[in-house]
């Protein structure tokens, strides 16, 4: 064997290369974005910058760290928010309605070592809730009637989505973040003319009840107003019943005298001065 090869500068080039490989081998550097999960032998030993809630971007564990080269295995977990999109999704509500609906969910792994145990990746990870995710969608809307994702109840089935959801996204070691419908619709056609039509004829019933409600209440607020005025009325006169008589006889005066009628001529009207009926010009009694 030629051991002059072995002492010559080719040798310390090699020795030089094989550090430098494991070397770089033994390094790891963390970004700010990933967690590592460090396999020892295809097993589980630690993570390095798992999500914290509440951290600050440059105040995390991102860094340089060492491992053994060629025994340990890094799975690169993503630390940012991620996102499920799902397209057309078939539901049929309460009223028989087949709609068209498109969703999102956005979730965070918060637990990277029990997401590598159960799927392994990210990409897998979003692969295993995005059927979680369209059964849960299916299944809440599937409770609700149309009517209910144009009114102010779009949230609260928004919110209960995302806690169905996350009952199973626990099991990856994910946190859903946040569900929302873009848009529901109904098939082109005429599922789509009925369901406006029974749409308007509900809020033409719901408007004529209230009008109806609306009417009777002024009718019982008219009646008892006509009602205090004149006990109101009453109680006045009846302290001064002269002043009454008075006020009566103003009145009459002025419906038969001044009143004009449209379309008439005038009416010339020639009464006794000992009248009776103008006995309010005559002075006291």
């Amino acid at each position: 064997m030629n051991t002059s090869f072995l002492r010559g500068p080719w040798a310390i080039v090699i020795l030089a290369v094989l550090a430098l490989v494991l070397l770089l081998g033994s390094i790891v550097i963390v970004p700010e974005q990933k967690q590592a999960v460090i396999l020892r032998l295809e097993q589980p030993l630690t993570t390095i910058n798992a999500y914290r809630k509440g951290e600050e971007f440059g105040r995390t564990r991102a860094g340089v760290y060492w491992r053994i080269p060629f025994i340990d295995r890094i799975v690169w977990v993503d630390k940012r928010v991620l996102d499920i999109d799902l397209q057309n999704q078939p539901v049929l509500s309460t009223d028989q309605l087949r709609l068209e609906v498109d969703a999102y969910a956005r979730f965070r792994v918060v637990d990277p070592l029990k997401m590598v145990i159960t799927v392994g990746s990210s990409d897998r990870v979003t692969d295993k809730l995005q059927p979680l995710f369209s059964s849960a969608l299916r299944s809440e809307l599937g409770k609700q009637p149309f009517a209910a994702l144009l009114s102010a109840e779009r949230g609260q089935v928004m919110d209960n989505i995302q806690s169905n959801l996350q009952k199973y996204a626990s099991q990856y070691g994910v946190e859903v973040v946040d569900v929302r419908i873009k848009h529901a619709d109904l098939p082109v056609g005429s599922p789509l003319d009925s369901a406006y039509e029974r749409m308007r004829t509900a809020r033409q019933q719901e408007a004529a009840t209230i009008k109806a409600q609306g009417l009777k209440e002024a009718q019982i607020i008219r009646a008892n107003a006509q009602a205090n005025a004149a006990q109101i009325y009453a109680q006045a006169f009846n302290k001064d019943p002269q002043f009454y008589d008075f006020y009566r006889a103003m009145q009459s005066y002025r419906t038969t005298f001044l009143s004009p009628v449209d379309g008439k001529g005038e009416t010339s009207i020639i009464l006794s001065p000992q009248n009776s009926y103008l006995r309010e010009f005559m002075g006291q009694r």
